[in-house]
């Protein structure tokens, strides 16, 4: 059996979840408004690796139009919101992208990410996940959700793959 750092060798597409995983899973309730924090470190490795081609595809049970806006912004191929069905539309996004399991890296924090998890080639969680998916993934962060989990397996993936840094004077 291959060990996580041998499988992020075959990763071409990154999967995430959104809250608990790029946020801390607090939303913030103001009239009319929720309001998610997400870390610029995360985006910061979002954005490098849809530079260096990867696939970053989210699918999240939220709905918010925000959400999906920033996470275009800073490179995200997709975002698939209202996934109340997160293993259908990661069916979906497979035929679409024309990906295998065993290049998908997904993270996903809760119980409506098993599904998906026991599907791909590498299953990560936050350091904070629940313990069912804490118990089941091939890596767990040492960071939390929203505290640079998604740049840690990200990084982690692009350095394994000698794709990190490749030019230090990387222009946006």
């Amino acid at each position: 059996m291959k060990s996580y750092k041998e499988k992020l060798a075959e990763i071409t597409t990154f999967i995430f979840d959104v809250d608990g995983v790029f946020t801390d899973g607090k939303v913030l309730m103001f009239e009319n408004q929720m309001v998610r924090i997400f870390n610029s470190r995360d985006a910061y490795a979002v954005q490098y690796a849809s530079k260096m081609k990867f696939t970053i595809l989210v699918i999240t049970g939220g709905s918010s139009i925000e959400v999906k806006t920033r996470l275009l912004e800073i490179g995200a191929t997709e975002v698939c919101l209202n996934s109340a069905n997160k293993e259908e539309v990661y069916e979906s996004l497979k035929l679409k992208y024309k990906f295998e399991d065993h290049q998908v890296l997904y993270m996903g924090d809760d119980i409506p990410d098993i599904p998906v998890l026991r599907k791909v080639g590498l299953s990560t969680c936050p350091q904070d996940a629940t313990h069912e998916v804490k118990a089941m993934v091939d890596y767990q962060s040492p960071y939390k959700g929203g505290e640079f989990c998604v740049r840690d397996i990200i990084e982690q993936t692009l350095r394994v793959q000698h794709k990190w840094m490749l030019d230090m004077a990387f222009h946006w």
